[in-house]
């Protein structure tokens, strides 16, 4: 392994969780999202601008009260003698437009609530599908070094926080600059003093908002952050609920978790004691304007330069001027809240595959089934798996691969279908280089059975279905029963239309076996691979397999790795691993004869098995 992959293994063992992250993604966390955010947004832009327009009349319906109250007062009563009239049709004008005017406002936030509703789901939904989307595209690596947590968390509960930065945000934002604009505009018609006291506001509110926007911005990614860390831990709890239970751990787990929720709940409430002050200062602020509003209006009335309707009128203009203020704590907490997030979000999008299809990739359409390791070196840490790794596959040939654990035989498998990539050395394919051929290519050709595969929700049927979506239950059936899997399968509760639970979990090991070796047979790969296939099933079942095993291996391809030594007896050639390194090739025969690993292997099998046998 080079000296440089030594030191960024070790470099980026020292790094927390969100460093690696940021170190996967090559790109730092603290960036501006409006680039990001703003092409989210596009396909909805129509609903958007439905949204602004309503947004604008709702806010015109708001001024017209106002008006009304200037009305009733400038013009609704009449001086008689030493009395004021009440004119009854201009109250009577008043109440219905005041009345129209409710009624479209009502109407309008109706409106506007559905619209943007409809807009939210849209967008959310679609970043949901292309996280969902670039999730699965992701290299095996990053699921090695990224907590599954922190991916959901970032799927799920930190998109849910965008809704309201994309979609209400603006329309709020919108409607409070509307408010502020059109009651500056209103207040220099009727007194322009009016206007520029209250202009004199916002250079102090915009400086104390920029103030405000950083540390709660910094605060928000904070808790963004514990939440990543809790949901993670749940994750992995529910992921290893047996071991826990079997460990007796579960109280150990429980403080750690609550410790979890208490650095989260910290989080909170250091953030509230950094920006809770922005709220109370908007208001004294609106409170100062407000009282000083009413000593200029108070002088101005004196000496005749407004009405009283006016002077009313102005009031509530003030209002609308200075509640949007307030507001603009919620807005901002959201904001940056969402913007957390969103950084968040986009930091999983932005990494990209470790493994990628160079630009000439091949896609094969037909493929022998010849391959060949040279000099390949593997390292999943700093420890070399593979070592000067040399062995040639002939097509058609089956081939069993042997050694002691944890000395690399499954990661032939893992680079043979390109979930990790060799550090030095190369994978021929035929005549193909291996990083040169498609990946969604190679994996047609290429099946695998794992000790322990993934079954999905569903029926038997169902998981066979994946890989045939066509195909008809007679159909699938039959692959069953041509595989010798009926005999087991069939005595399920439900037969084939058994439920097999999360991951499997209501079947047996042995159960999920002859589903995962029969839907490997649906898909007719060129080169089979069987990884511990037979491993932890009873004898019973592994001899019903054995039958349907030559048949998998016939007329394709096909390796074997298998501490069973009774599994692999009959290959074309056997390889034995030490070290990552092949130490020995040859038949059955031939590698007994030699009485060198592989008899060593094979004797403290024989060993095993007589000890079982008297045991029992």
């Amino acid at each position: 392994m080079s000296h440089a992959l030594k030191q960024e293994q070790t470099f980026t063992r020292k790094m927390n969780d969100l460093q690696l992250e940021e170190y996967l993604a090559k790109t730092s966390i603290h960036r501006s999202m409006f680039k990001k955010l703003a092409p989210l947004v596009y396909p909805v832009r129509y609903l958007l601008l439905a949204v602004v327009l309503v947004e604008v009349f709702q806010v015109i319906s708001i001024f017209v009260r106002p008006w009304v109250i200037k009305y009733i007062l400038d013009h609704g009563f009449t001086q008689h003698v030493e009395r004021l009239v009440l004119n009854w049709n201009v109250l009577a004008i008043a109440l219905l437009i005041l009345s129209l005017s409710w009624i479209a406002r009502f109407a309008l936030a109706g409106a506007s609530k559905y619209l943007s509703g409809l807009a939210g789901l849209k967008v959310l939904n679609a970043l949901r599908c292309r996280l969902f989307a670039h999730i699965q595209t992701l290299s095996i690596g990053y699921f090695d070094r990224t907590k599954a947590g922190r991916i959901i968390s970032r799927a799920d509960s930190d998109v849910d926080v965008l809704e309201p930065v994309l979609i209400q945000g603006p329309p709020e934002l919108l409607s409070a600059i509307l408010r502020c604009g059109l009651a500056s505009i209103l207040l220099w018609i009727i007194y322009p003093p009016f206007f520029w006291f209250l202009f004199a506001v916002i250079p102090v509110l915009l400086l104390v908002t920029v103030f405000f926007k950083r540390s709660s911005q910094k605060h928000w990614g904070r808790v963004a952050e514990e939440r990543s860390r809790f949901t993670a831990h749940l994750v992995e709890t529910v992921n290893g609920a047996k071991i826990i239970q079997q460990l007796n751990y579960a109280e150990q787990n429980q403080r750690h978790y609550q410790q979890l929720l208490d650095d989260f709940n910290q989080s909170i409430i250091y953030g509230s004691k950094r920006t809770s002050w922005f709220a109370p200062f908007t208001g004294v602020l609106s409170t100062l304007a407000t009282a000083a509003f009413l000593v200029i209006g108070s002088y101005a009335l004196s000496e005749g330069n407004i009405t009283i309707g006016q002077f009313a009128e102005c009031i509530f203009y003030v209002f609308l001027f200075l509640a949007p203020l307030q507001e603009m704590t919620d807005l901002f907490e959201r904001f940056a809240n969402g913007t957390a997030c969103a950084q968040r979000i986009f930091l999983l999008l932005d990494t990209q595959p470790t493994i990628q299809n160079k630009p000439s990739a091949h896609q094969l359409d037909q493929l022998n089934g010849h391959i060949r390791f040279h000099n390949v070196e593997f390292a999943y840490t700093t420890k070399p798996v593979l070592n000067q790794f040399s062995l040639t596959i002939e097509a058609g040939q089956v081939i069993a691969i042997v050694g002691p654990t944890g000395h690399g035989k499954s990661t032939v498998v893992q680079l043979l279908t390109r979930f990790y990539q060799p550090q030095a050395g190369k994978i021929y394919l035929d005549r193909y280089p291996l990083d040169e051929i498609d990946q969604a290519s190679l994996r047609q050709h290429v099946g695998i059975v794992l000790q322990d595969n993934v079954l999905f929700s569903g029926t038997i049927l169902d998981n066979l279905r994946l890989v045939k979506p066509e195909a008809t239950d007679r159909l699938l059936v039959q692959a069953i029963e041509e595989l010798g899997a009926d005999e087991i399968l069939s005595q399920l509760p439900n037969g084939y239309l058994t439920q097999v639970g999360t991951l499997g979990v209501n079947l047996s090991h042995g159960q999920r076996q002859l589903v995962c070796l029969v839907r490997a047979y649906l898909a007719d790969p060129t080169i089979l691979i069987l990884d511990e296939a037979t491993s932890a099933i009873d004898i019973y079942t592994e001899q019903k397999i054995q039958y349907a095993l030559r048949r998998l291996c016939q007329n394709r391809t096909c390796i074997v790795i298998a501490h069973r030594l009774s599994t692999i007896k009959e290959a074309d050639k056997i390889a034995v691993i030490e070290n990552g390194t092949v130490v020995e090739q040859g038949t059955h025969q031939q590698l007994l004869s030699q009485q060198g690993n592989y008899y060593q292997l094979y004797q403290s099998y024989l060993n095993h098995q007589l000890n079982e046998s008297s045991s029992s």
